[in-house]
């Protein structure tokens, strides 16, 4: 299984997909309908098959086709340094390759979400000359700072040097202008990116193995959390880091803070909250929890007489090395931060999804332009992705970290987590001869809300904490508005009937964004879910901690979603 973390404010997802055997993420399940008294809410073709649907009856659907040696779906961190990595190697072996990039959000970064403090070890390897070709990493850490956080102190921690919370050497960016960056390099090497083209199927070859992509239907109708802040320049200081752990979260919930303060001409911080998706109360509210952080003394000093400019949210995987699934079958490989390359303890994985694309670059390559491979089958199998991987700093990194987020699963929570961080991380370096496990699926983990108690939390002052809407508005976020809901549901009737009947509902807290509301039936004897689509920022929390794994997130027609601006 794959765990979670939800960050209100990451690193891009990415798949690549070579020659003829391009590759994206299929989720198979077996469809169930609803009885005819359940209010229908579901109406895509991934859960209603056209062929069943006399609407479509002798309608004609033209497709376009087209052919390129690299597919490469999603436009974030991986995706891109895999696109310039192949590029790389094919202008200095003399060869033709077509690379294109395809990418759902409208312009290349702008589903881009993050803190982001980046490690540039991956980016030394990939572009040396960064600097001189004007990479926006404008401010280098020059300070950090840990804390535990009860209701009213702040308890300071210090951070030596090795633990993962250490950032020398490290910058603090603007994601998505970073990502924009490295597709402006990507161009320059011949890439071709293609944003607005949302990829929503998978294409296989007679043998089983990859084929391609293809991208979704348009022109279909409706029926068939970092936030950047500009602060008081006074309390500004260019290069500072700051994380925290503790309150709001009881000791049993997994979670915490940053807030880093940017050197982009202003008086800027990105500030976040992460909380993990194993949480056990139906009742929390990631957001809202992020909302009640702001008001704690140590924050609120920094962003009074500031200004709220934007808003995000998504989630994060956060398995680890224990989670990492099978990387490589016929026609294509997994990148960046979908196979959990993410190091938990460092909240980063930024420098490990990148290079997880230079190397599915460096090992497609060699078979791609290799005249005399002789081929199992159609789409092409490279199991030496998986060697690489595993000779590669990734792999040490990631081992070393492993046990640091499932020691957190014990009776003192954070506290034992952090104790067993500081003796056998510090003195061992994740070399001890055992590897703990995570606690089960994130979905799973909720207790019915008869067994929990209600969480109160404040109303929202307007000034440093907010309102759920008015923060998803500064997201930029809209879809188009007749298209089928691109968050389906496997059966209209489990929402009222399990969510709401055991868990009172919990999709109307977890979702950053107000996505899922209950309001009452027309006919005023009962309740029903409603989904806003609309409003919908792509974290994909739903997906992963519905507790009864009825909701499955498709892609939207291309173009829709969030608009971050260098988050």
């Amino acid at each position: 299984h794959v765990n979670g973390l939800i960050k209100l404010l990451l690193p891009m997802v990415a798949t690549i997909h070579v020659l003829n055997c391009r590759f994206i993420c299929l989720l198979v399940y077996s469809t169930r309908w609803s009885s005819s008294t359940v209010p229908r809410i579901t109406t895509h073709y991934t859960v209603y098959p056209r062929d069943k649907d006399p609407r479509w009856e002798g309608m004609e659907m033209e497709r376009f086709a087209d052919e390129a040696d690299v597919v490469i779906v999603g436009g974030g961190p991986a995706g891109l340094s895999a696109a310039i990595r192949l590029k790389q190697l094919a202008n200095q072996h003399e060869k033709e390759l077509r690379v294109c990039v395809v990418e759902k959000a409208s312009q290349i970064g702008a589903h881009t979400l993050s803190g982001a403090c980046l490690e540039p070890t991956a980016l030394n390897e990939l572009i040396p000359d960064w600097k001189e070709r004007g990479a926006p990493l404008n401010t280098p850490v020059t300070e950090d700072k840990f804390a535990i956080l009860t209701e009213k102190y702040r308890i300071p921690v210090p951070i030596l040097p090795g633990l993962p919370m250490n950032n020398h050497g490290n910058y603090l960016v603007r994601l998505g202008h970073f990502v924009r960056w490295l597709g402006e390099q990507a161009e320059e090497l011949g890439v071709e990116l293609y944003p607005g083209y949302a990829a929503a199927e998978v294409l296989f070859h007679e043998d089983g193995s990859v084929k391609g992509i293809a991208t979704n239907d348009v022109g279909i109708g409706k029926d068939g959390s970092p936030k950047l802040w500009v602060i008081d320049e006074k309390k500004w200081r260019p290069g500072r880091t700051e994380h925290s752990v503790g309150w709001p979260l009881n000791r049993n919930t997994y979670g915490g803070s940053f807030l880093y303060h940017l050197n982009e001409g202003e008086p800027l911080v990105a500030l976040g909250f992460v909380v993990g998706l194993d949480y056990t109360n139906p009742y929390l509210s990631p957001f809202r929890e992020f909302q009640r952080w702001k008001h704690h003394p140590s924050i609120m000093s920094t962003l009074e007489g500031g200004n709220r400019i934007a808003y995000g949210a998504r989630a994060l995987n956060e398995g680890g090395f224990q989670s990492i699934p099978k990387l490589t079958f016929p026609g294509g490989m997994l990148i960046g931060c979908s196979p959990g390359f993410m190091n938990v303890p460092k909240i980063k994985g930024t420098h490990t999804a990148m290079k997880s694309g230079m190397l599915a670059a460096e090992t497609a390559f060699s078979k791609i332009t290799d005249e005399n491979l002789q081929s199992e089958t159609a789409g092409l199998y490279i199991p030496e992705y998986k060697e690489a991987l595993e000779k590669s700093w990734i792999w040490k990194e990631l081992y070393a970290v492993r046990n640091i987020r499932p020691s957190f699963h014990n009776y003192f929570g954070l506290y034992g987590g952090m104790l067993y961080t500081g003796i056998f991380y510090w003195f061992l370096r994740g070399k001890e001869p055992w590897t703990l496990k995570h606690n089960g699926l994130d979905s799973a983990q909720l207790k019915p809300a008869k067994d929990c108690a209600p969480i109160e939390y404040p109303k929202p002052d307007g000034k440093i904490s907010f309102d759920l809407l008015s923060s998803v508005a500064l997201s930029g976020t809209n879809h188009e508005h007749d298209q089928p809901p691109h968050l389906t549901l496997k059966d209209d009737s489990v929402p009222v009937a399990q969510n709401l009947a055991i868990y009172d509902g919990p999709e109307q807290r977890f979702c950053p964004a107000g996505v899922y509301e209950y309001v009452p039936l027309e006919t005023g004897d009962g309740m029903r879910l409603q989904i806003n689509a609309q409003n919908c920022v792509h974290c994909k929390t739903c997906d992963i901690k519905d507790p009864s794994q009825n909701i499955n997130w498709v892609v939207p027609e291309g173009s829709g979603g969030p608009a971050y601006n260098g988050m």
